[in-house]
């Protein structure tokens, strides 16, 4: 019998129908069957599971080996089970409810055996809402480093590995580990790895999200996350010495796994499980969190996990409900440095330090945006002198004095369009108000800024935009026109009167038009010349 280039290990757990599919898509792939091995474990399902790997067993007898054993309570057991009776010279691991591109493991092998790689990732996509992490496909790469890249946020083990790596080195999968299992065994082979490629071009691995959410990712509940996280943490650390190589690996589990624990749900958990998340959250910040992972973490997180470290499960859980009904607190301004003065924030009994308050270099235009609310507009006369009068509220609190109102002419950025504002380059122009500005405190905190801006007889269409200086940066806040009424449009000037109208853009943002109210007729040549320009078009 020749050996099988790649051996597909699928641990089935209760995955009808979509089993199928995935079934489907191994038998179809172009790689052709005497190169392919698939070695299927049923862990003892109770729907149809069994009999459909049983049916395409015997369908495709020299491709499909089948086992069956009672259910272990993960795919750990299942893969390892699989591993033993692997034979090809790659294996490739796949969750019974996902499937593959149909050229996906000819590509694959392809790319391991011109490279000398081993391991290989294909381009993974998510569906029916399934979130799957984008940022390493940006191209195909011959050895990418799991230090210097976005592997860590991919360490599912849906990746093609050399067979002879995984024996040499005796990669199996921890089998208390109900989740994340897949984790201690993909960065262990990327550490040992003498390269590592990706493939952008082409889709190989759809990776679905069952229609009830049933997938083992998304049943496990916060004390079982965070004891499985904590044992891939220790794991990691024993293979990669401290530093920033380790830093880079671990800086995924601060900011995926771990944040995960520390989000809106936390505050309705039982006291008991906060305390025991808090402490838990906390001795890995303790062991792992160092000062480089800290001050490259946002001040959201890096927050949480400051009060979880001090085991202020209190101030912890006012911090996200707070920030889950009110939104993010008003940062505070102190000279060129920023705070987000959460809950325990300079509260002695607390002792956590400002550090972890800090804006520390991560742009915060999204955070402003969301802070930045229009409260009144309207227009101001006097004689032939017209201005526009608004009134807005500011996300930011303490010293106030680089904040300005002013009207800006073209459209925001596109890279803007998301955060909804946008740090300006450090050369860009900084613009100024242009009339008078009041400054005071509003109710639900933040700065109320009332402005004044004188409008010249001009056509023009220009948006309302603040500007504020946070943490070095000077930030461009474009005004949204919200649920606000807007004044009526209004005439002004006698010798050349004007129009004036203030409205919301496609994107919602406030925009001030003026506009001559009357045209001037054009001349009798002015006339001919469009004439005959028409004429030559047509």
């Amino acid at each position: 019998m020749t050996t099988p280039d790649v051996t597909v290990v699928v641990a089935v757990y209760n995955t009808m129908p979509y089993l199928t599919e995935c079934l489907n898509s191994l038998v179809g792939q172009s790689i052709g069957h005497q190169r392919l091995q698939v070695v299927a474990v049923d862990d003892g399902s109770t729907d149809d599971s069994g009999k459909e790997l049983d049916r395409f067993a015997q369908q495709y007898p020299d491709v499909f080996t089948v086992v069956h054993q009672p259910n272990s309570g993960g795919p750990a057991a299942p893969s390892n089970r699989a591993l033993d009776l692997a034979a090809g010279r790659f294996v490739y691991f796949i969750g019974s409810d996902d499937y593959l591109g149909e050229e996906a493991l000819e590509r694959m092998v392809d790319c391991a055996d011109a490279n000398e790689s081993d391991v290989v990732v294909g381009k993974m996509v998510g569906t029916n809402g399934r979130y799957v992490h984008q940022k390493l496909y940006d191209g195909n790469h011959a050895d990418v480093s799991l230090y210097d890249s976005a592997l860590p946020f991919t360490l599912a083990n849906t990746k093609l590995f050399r067979r002879e790596l995984v024996e040499k080195h005796g990669l199996r999968f921890p089998e208390d580990l109900p989740v994340g299992s897949d984790q201690p065994f993909t960065i262990e082979a990327c550490v040992r790895a003498r390269k590592i490629s990706v493939i952008s071009d082409y889709t190989c691995y759809y990776a679905v999200k069952r229609g009830d959410a049933s997938n083992i990712t998304y049943r496990a509940n916060h004390l079982a996350r965070l004891r499985c996280t904590g044992r891939i943490m220790e794991h990691t650390a024993k293979l990669i010495p401290a530093g920033p190589q380790r830093d880079a690996v671990l800086k995924r589990h601060f900011d995926w796994e771990l944040s995960k624990l520390l989000q809106k749900d936390f505050p309705a958990l039982d006291l008991d499980t906060r305390r025991q998340v808090c402490e838990g959250v906390g001795t890995l910040v303790d062991a792992y969190f160092t000062d480089d992972l800290r001050d490259g973490t946002g001040v959201k997180r890096r927050v949480r996990f400051g009060l979880a470290r001090r085991k202020a499960v209190d101030e912890l859980t006012r911090a996200i409900a707070e920030e889950t009904e009110h939104g993010a607190p008003p940062f505070l301004l102190e000279g060129d440095r920023a705070f987000a003065p959460y809950a325990g924030f300079r509260d002695a009994e607390v002792g956590l330090e400002d550090r972890y308050y800090e804006v520390l270099g991560e742009t915060v235009a999204g955070r402003l945006a969301a802070g930045t609310r229009l409260e009144s507009a309207d227009w101001e006369q006097n004689g032939d002198a017209f201005a526009f009068t608004v009134t807005l509220r500011l996300g930011v609190t303490g010293e106030t004095s680089s904040a300005a109102v002013a009207l800006a002419q073209g459209a925001m950025p596109q890279s803007a369009d998301k955060p909804g504002a946008r740090r300006l380059p450090a050369d860009a122009p900084r613009p100024q108000s242009t009339g008078t500005l009041t400054t005071g405190a509003s109710a639900d905190g933040g700065t109320l800024l009332t402005a004044t801006i004188p409008l010249a007889p001009v056509r023009a269409k220009r948006g309302v935009r603040v500007y504020v200086d946070v943490a070095g940066s000077t930030y461009e806040i474009p005004v949204r026109a919200e649920d606000r009424p807007m004044p009526l449009a209004r005439r002004w000037g006698s010798t050349d009167p004007h129009r004036v109208a203030a409205n919301p853009n496609t994107k919602g943002r406030l925009v001030i038009t003026t506009a001559p109210l009357w045209e001037p007729k054009p001349s009798v040549g002015a006339r001919l010349r469009r004439t005959l320009s028409r004429s030559k078009r047509k």
